[in-house]
Parts: C-alpha cells; sequence; structure tokens
C-alpha cells in the first residue's frame, strides 16, 4: 500500500503522477524527450539503460516496466535485455554499449564515479558526446524516478504479464494519465 492517498491498483509512477499531475506533467515530459526524442541511441538502448540501473537501484517496478518496453523494442532481439539485467558484462551486446552501460552504473552509485577512463573507453568504443550526454541523463533521471517510485511505496505488480502490456503502451510514447474526476 502507497504512503500516500493515491488511487488504487494504478500502478508505479502513474498512481503518483495522478495524485500530484501539475509535476508528473514535467516527468512524464522528461522520459518521453529522454525516452522517445531524437537521440543517437535507439529507443531500445535507452529503454534498457532505463531499466539497467532501474535494477541496478533495486526498483522492481521501474526495471520490470522498462525492461518490458525494451523488449518490444528489440523485437526478435529481446533476449539481449535479460542477458543485461543478469550479466551486462557477458551479454550479445557490442562493446560500445556495454561502455555506456557501465558509465550508466557508474552513475546510479554517484556520478563522480564516473572518471575520464571511463569515458575513453566509450568513445574508443564509439560513442559520441551526445550518446555520452544522453546515457548520463537517463541513469540520473530514473535514479530520480526510482526513488520518487519506491520511496512513496507506490503498487508494484508481481505479474509478468502486467508488464508485458504495460511495455506495449510504453514503445507507444509517455502520456499523462487522464484526471481523476471525483
Amino acid at each position: 500500500m502507497a504512503h500516500i492517498n493515491v488511487p488504487e491498483g494504478v500502478p508505479g509512477i502513474r498512481s503518483l503522477v495522478m495524485f500530484r499531475p501539475e509535476t508528473g506533467k514535467y516527468l512524464y515530459e522528461l522520459a518521453q524527450e529522454l525516452l522517445r526524442g531524437e537521440s543517437p541511441l535507439s529507443q531500445a538502448e535507452r529503454e534498457l539503460i532505463a531499466a539497467y540501473v532501474s535494477k541496478r537501484n533495486d526498483c522492481l517496478f521501474c526495471m520490470s516496466s522498462h525492461a518490458a518496453a525494451a523488449r518490444c523494442l528489440y523485437q526478435s532481439d529481446e533476449a539481449i535485455v535479460d542477458e543485461v539485467l543478469k550479466d551486462m558484462s557477458s551479454a550479445a551486446i557490442s562493446d560500445k554499449m556495454k561502455a555506456l552501460l557501465n558509465i550508466a552504473g557508474k552513475v546510479q552509485i554517484l556520478g563522480k564515479e564516473v572518471t575520464k577512463e571511463d569515458i575513453d573507453l566509450a568513445k574508443q568504443e564509439g560513442a559520441t558526446d551526445k550518446e555520452l550526454h544522453d546515457t548520463v541523463l537517463i541513469a540520473a533521471a530514473f535514479c530520480m524516478f526510482n526513488r520518487y517510485v519506491d520511496g512513496l511505496a507506490s503498487f508494484t505488480p508481481t505479474d509478468p504479464e502486467v508488464y508485458k502490456e504495460m511495455g506495449k503502451h510504453m514503445v507507444k510514447g509517455y502520456n499523462l494519465p487522464p484526471k481523476q474526476t471525483s
């Protein structure tokens, strides 16, 4: 049960945004821009970063929902998502993506953990400044989203099928839930 009076049965951040749409609007706009906006990183890669950081933060709702979205976006390569969440270093992803996820993992701990060597390695693997920027911002934003969802104990479904359906909707974009009528 959530720590505040949010719509019952509405999972994760959605219930919190319904509680405070005036602030939630900006969170949804940020997620839309980060995960669906223009970027040299694919939407699948950006969702994977979100899921990876959320797993490291032990945020079951965000990890499960963004992993589901990433699976939808990776389509026939959806197993990549579970490989990364199990063991990023042995996953069948590019060395560039491993370097970017390494940076995202360091941001999850503390931004100052990212070293010049981490950045240089990512650049050696072909990462651009914009990819580095987007990776760090997605990781930082998801630390905030994870803490928001877990800090208020929002409803977290346990049925994987719920997330599968959620993922199908998320790939279409991040839209504010309809306003509640009392």
